[in-house]
């Protein structure tokens, strides 16, 4: 009975922080959609499929704008979820946001999965197809170069990636639910337990490294 009770008071009070933050989630980004858009335009525009220096442009400018927030160490390692396999490089990871470089050269396509956070996705080189079933839905939402894919939080899509395409992908909400999609692939298929290792190592230090700073 005592140990029920104790259960109880520990899961109210869990309730009551989750609440308490789900209405301040807004208090504790650093980074926005219109911030990210206009840079990805900003780098396209300065450096055209040259991917290599677009993605340098904006980790330069990112490191001035939010110097203590942005992972320099950059390191690629490949990522498989719902489905789809590519290769991301970690710009920042924390509880409530993740900035990214995600793509692949060669092409694929998979499940968005519905996760916790909206999703943004910044197209840096090629085009992104994706598709949502409904009544008279035939035809697929196409995103080139320069523009964004906003998914909604708790949405999902089958999504394709045409050969070469890479993006800018941010997400703001909740990260750490997001982590079981990222995974499931590893134990379910791949069996890729050194990329599991190198992805859970960057993620965990940047997440700590973000909390150490007050950064939520």
């Amino acid at each position: 009975m005592r140990f029920l009770t104790s259960l109880a008071v520990v899961v109210a009070a869990l309730s009551a922080a989750m609440y308490f933050l789900e209405n301040h989630l807004e208090k504790f980004y650093i980074f926005s959609p219109s911030e990210l858009h206009a840079l990805s335009q900003e780098a396209i525009s300065l450096h055209g499929n040259d991917t290599s220096s677009a993605v340098s442009h904006i980790v330069t400018q990112l490191s001035k704008s939010h110097p203590n927030h942005v992972n320099l160490a950059e390191e690629w390692v490949f990522n498989n979820a719902g489905g789809a396999m590519g290769a991301m490089y970690i710009i920042h990871a924390s509880i409530t946001e993740y900035l990214i470089i995600f793509g692949t050269a060669v092409g694929t396509e998979g499940h968005t999965g519905r996760h916790t956070a909206d999703d943004y996705f910044y197209i840096l080189k090629g085009e992104e197809l994706a598709y949502a079933p409904g009544k008279g839905s035939y035809e697929p939402e196409r995103y080139p170069q320069g523009s964004v894919h906003h998914l909604r939080r708790g949405e999902v899509k089958q999504y394709r990636m045409r050969d070469t395409c890479f993006a800018l992908e941010y997400a703001r909400g909740w990260i750490p639910p997001m982590l079981f999609f990222g995974y499931a692939d590893t134990f379910s298929s791949t069996l890729d337990f050194p990329t599991l290792w190198r992805t859970t190592v960057i993620t965990v230090q940047e997440m700590l490294t973000n909390l150490a700073k007050m950064k939520l």
